[in-house]
Order: C-alpha cells, then structure tokens, then sequence
C-alpha cells in the first residue's frame, strides 16, 4: 500500500482515477489545484476549467470516494509559470503548449515535490498514458485508446517523476470511464471534457493575448510572400502562428488561386510571412532543452516522433549532439512545424523524451 495524493480536477477521468486507486487498496488524498486567481463560477460548456464549480465537482466525487479532500492554491505559480510563459512565448514569435508546460511545472514539480516532502509515494492523475515497469526502471507508453491518448503532453515527465506518478486510465477507452462513473455514482459521468487553452474559456486566444501585451506599444506590422512583397498588415505577431490559413485578412489573392498558409513569424521586424502549403512541408528540426523518461538515446536512432498533441506519429532520425540540443530529420515531410511545439520521441508506444522545437528547415 502506498501514500497517494490524487489530484482532482472535477472531470470525470480524475474521479475515475482517483477511485481505481482506492480500489487498489491504496491510502489516497484528493487534492484540487486552485490555479486561476480569479476563477469563473461556471464552465463554459466545454471550455476551461479550474472554476468554483470543478472545485464543488471535486470535493462532491472524493466525498463518495470516502477519502480526505484538500485545495491547493497554485494560482501564483501557475500564473508565473505557464501563463506568464505562454504569453512570452507568443511574443517571440513561438507556438507554446500550455498543458505540457503545466505537466512539466505544475502537476509534476510543484504538485509532487510538495506531495513528496509530505510522506506521499506518488501523485495520481487521470491522465491517458500508461505505466509498465521494464528493464531500465519505469517506462511510459501510449494510452490503449488512440483518441484519448495524452502521452505526448507528458513526454516532459523524467524517469524519476515517472517513478512517483499513477496514470490508472491508461489501459480503458473513454467510453469505459464514463460508464465506471456511472456505475460508482459520481454524478459527473456526463460532464463534458474541457478542451482549448483553460486559461482562456471563451477559446479567443488573440483577444487574450492582444490583453496581456497591451503594454507593448504599437506592434503592427506586414505580411509579405516569401519574396518579400507586401500583401497586407498586422495588428500584432502575436495572433498569428505557424500552418495558420485564417483570418491573414490579405486583399490580394495568389496568382494561382491557392490558399496561403502562415510561414514564419518574426516579432523583431514585426513580420508575417506566407506562403503556399507546400512551402509548409519541414524535413528537418532542432530541439532544445531535451527531456527524458529514461537513458538518453546514443548515437543516430530510427524512432518516430509526434509533433503536435493530436498528431499521426512521422519516423525519423534522432541524433543526440549535447544535453542542450538534439537534431531530427523527418523521413516523410510533416506540415505546419512551428518553434515553440514540443517534438516528443517514441520506441513503438514508449515515450522516449522531448524536446522544444527551435528551428525547422524546409
């Protein structure tokens, strides 16, 4: 039996989670994060989370659980450490992913150092991933249901995060959560899953931003084709992100009649360049700041990565240069990579590592 801390946002899949782990014979504590400052009373339908009501939600499903409950304020935290980021982000022209940074920063360093120094032995989630010990310690692999699999915004997790953490959907497709639910009486085995940025309920991402780098001043600019003529203005760099085809707000068509797609974003001439989607295709990329769920990988290594949350698996070619950087080239040409997106490397289902992308090549 272990000492776990559940952490329960008061959707379905951490109640699900936090009940196989009772049923485990687990001793098990829910804990909801508090991460927005001035929380919502209710969720836009799908949208967001983190309100007053996902905190009731919570409270209500440990209660059936017959297990202690706590909030955890974080807001201070969350704000510093991934909003703060993702603003930063798009200032410098890059494409952030929220919920891997919250992985990385929040639910697994701040939540389970605190759990840790507690007398906790792990922290639970209601993830979609799996756990399967193998011969260098613990290992973390996809989730059986492909739609719910969530692998790649915990790709950030290192080995000895993994050895502290409980993903227990893993191994059930979501259809099967829901029913569970039911079957325990949590009442919220309907409630719709949350999607889109939880920070932003109301899914204006460039609303949001324009908001928080009000302060910047004027920050207009042009959009040009990639042989640099003008075809346009911009409010902003920030409202535009790489593979982008939306609301360019160009008056010239292309000379062919095709659609045009975001190139490259470029804050410090305030530029936005487009092109064709072919223009778009990436061969090659290099990743900083590599993360890893085990041994790093030696030497050139056939694998396939991910690069975006929900996207099909590319083969590709891994070369370790340092503990700062690795190089990837892509053996079939993946679409729309922007800077800022996490390339996340896979052995079959075991998640090797990550990286931030830095650059691309076409």
């Amino acid at each position: 039996m272990m000492k776990v801390l559940a952490a329960m946002s008061g959707g379905v899949d951490s109640a699900v989670a936090a009940a196989r782990a009772v049923d485990a014979g687990h001793d098990v504590t829910g804990v909801h994060l508090a991460l927005s400052k001035s929380p919502q009373s209710h969720r836009l339908g799908a949208r967001g989370c983190c309100t007053v009501e996902d905190a009731h939600d919570a409270r209500r499903a440990a209660d059936v659980l017959g297990i202690p409950f706590y909030v955890w304020d974080l807001a201070e935290r969350f704000a510093d450490d991934v909003v703060q980021d993702f603003v930063d982000e798009y200032a410098a022209g890059r494409t952030p992913n929220p919920c891997l940074r919250c992985n990385e920063r929040i639910k697994f360093a701040a939540v389970l150092d605190k759990a840790l120094a507690l007398g906790f032995d792990a922290v639970c989630t209601g993830h979609y991933a799996q756990l399967i010990d193998g011969p260098d310690g613990r290992e973390m692999h996809r989730a059986v249901d492909p739609d719910k699999d969530q692998s790649y915004v915990l790709g950030v997790l290192t080995s000895t995060q993994l050895a502290h953490a409980m993903f227990p959907l893993g191994d059930t497709p979501k259809s099967g959560v829901r029913a569970e639910a039911a079957r325990r009486g949590l009442a919220l085995a309907e409630k719709p899953d949350s999607h889109d940025v939880c920070f932003i309920p109301d899914g204006d991402t460039a609303g949001f931003l324009q908001r928080q780098l009000s302060s910047l001043g004027d920050v207009s600019g042009s959009i040009v084709d990639s042989s640099g003529e003008t075809l346009g203005s911009h409010d902003g760099v920030y409202a535009f992100t790489v593979g982008q085809r939306r609301g360019l707000r160009i008056g010239t068509p292309a000379s062919d009649g095709r659609p045009r797609y975001v190139l490259d974003v470029s804050p410090v001439t305030r530029t936005v360049t487009v092109g064709s989607a072919e223009d778009l295709d990436v061969r090659a990329l290099v990743g900083v700041r590599p993360r890893w769920c085990g041994p790093a990988p030696i030497g050139p290594v056939e694998c396939l990565v991910q690069l975006r949350a929900h996207g099909e698996p590319v083969p590709a070619v891994v070369r370790v240069i340092d503990s700062d950087r690795l190089d990837v080239e892509l053996m079939v040409a993946a679409r729309g990579i922007a800077p800022g997106q996490a390339v996340v490397v896979y052995d079959g289902t075991r998640v090797v590592g990550s990286a931030t992308i830095d650059t691309t090549s076409r």
